[in-house]
């Protein structure tokens, strides 16, 4: 089997994992001596200044790796009128990720799609478009409307992904309309593929409900033995095809991630080396 690390969504939230009185600028060196890997989120919102990155790099060990989402509007998040120069916000964000590209710790870039990117030719070709401006790096791929994988679309889909050299993303999310994918086990590159489990909150996707921020209840939801017991054979199968597997927890509303995403670890018998020196309890 080849190499599997599991991380979870971002580090600043995991309150299971910091000792009281840890300071928010020590969580990332906390969170890396227990995962190898992270997803960075903060780069969605921002294109970040390179000092970000380059404190990132000094805080973790050499063989961590930051799998990072793209600025929103790169990704079509932005409803509305396009960004007039879509290619000078690429530039700037390939800018700001060199500490990273420069230190091995960029795992891939996760094109992460809203639910709105249907399957139609514009999208393709927009598609085909990231990824030959960003060739230089491995490049993730989830989509978040079921037209990509119905039954007419499912295997151009995953031919697409293949032959443009991109990662198709795994994801375990709720069945709940359109704005969701099935699991489709798939590897379309040899050298990586990345499982996200997004919870199977099927309520809080459709509808979070009045007054009530969607983040908050859509990943609120903690998965089962038996839930996860279902995806042992997936990942076995997965690894066998790619030579690294990158497996993420995003159900992170009831701080359900990082339990989830050891007891995961704990069932695939993986036990990482090379972590930061994990910090003595005072008691």
């Amino acid at each position: 089997m080849n190499t599997i690390h599991v991380g979870v969504c971002g580090w600043g939230d995991h309150y299971d994992l910091y000792t009281h009185g840890v300071r928010n600028r020590d969580k990332l060196s906390v969170y890396a001596s227990h995962f190898p890997i992270v997803e960075v989120d903060s780069s969605f919102y921002a294109i970040l200044p390179q000092s970000n990155y380059e404190t990132w790099v000094r805080e973790t060990p050499q063989g961590f790796g930051f799998i990072v989402k793209p600025y929103q509007a790169l990704t079509g998040h932005q409803r509305g009128d396009a960004p007039t120069d879509r290619r000078e916000l690429f530039r700037q964000f390939e800018e700001s990720i060199q500490p990273l590209v420069e230190a091995g710790k960029l795992k891939m870039l996760l094109f992460q799609f809203p639910p709105w990117f249907d399957c139609t030719r514009e999208h393709v070709q927009y598609i085909r478009a990231c990824r030959q401006i960003m060739e230089a790096y491995p490049l993730a791929v989830e989509f978040r409307h079921q037209s990509w994988f119905e039954p007419r679309y499912r295997e151009k889909t995953l031919e697409l992904l293949q032959t443009i050299g991109a990662i198709h993303v795994l994801c375990d999310e709720p069945q709940a309309g359109k704005g969701c994918v099935p699991i489709v086990e798939a590897v379309t590159h040899s050298a990586q593929a990345l499982v996200r489990f997004h919870g199977r909150n099927v309520s809080g996707w459709r509808d979070p409900g009045e007054g009530q921020n969607w983040r908050d209840v859509r990943y609120l939801y903690r998965y089962s033995k038996e839930e996860l017991v279902e995806w042992l054979p997936r990942i076995q199968r997965i690894a066998a095809e790619a030579e690294e597997v990158c497996i993420l927890f995003n159900n992170n509303s009831g701080g359900d991630a990082v339990g989830n995403a050891k007891q995961f670890m704990r069932m695939l018998g993986i036990d990482p080396t090379g972590l930061n020196p994990r910090q003595l309890e005072l008691f």
